[in-house]
């Protein structure tokens, strides 16, 4: 049992030093994902899609950020 708060401290090392690319990878699963285009759209469509990819863009970035300071907070 004295072994388990350095275990802890291993692996919240390890995923700290795993978390910007983690982020990056689930990033670019996404952007595939997002990628894909749609023919024949109207161009309100086109403009309300590049509003929503840009809100999303900020919302991943902002999630990522978050879970590196709270991961840099538990070390």
């Amino acid at each position: 049992m004295d072994d388990l708060p350095e275990t802890v401290k291993k692996c919240m090392k390890i995923l700290d030093e795993n978390v910007d690319f983690l982020s990056n990878l689930e990033q670019t699963l996404d952007d595939k994902n997002e990628d894909e285009l749609v023919p024949d759209m109207q161009l309100h469509q086109l403009y309300d899609m590049t509003e929503d990819v840009a809100e999303s863009s900020k919302m991943k970035r902002a999630e990522s950020n978050f879970m590196r300071r709270k991961a840099e907070d538990s070390l």
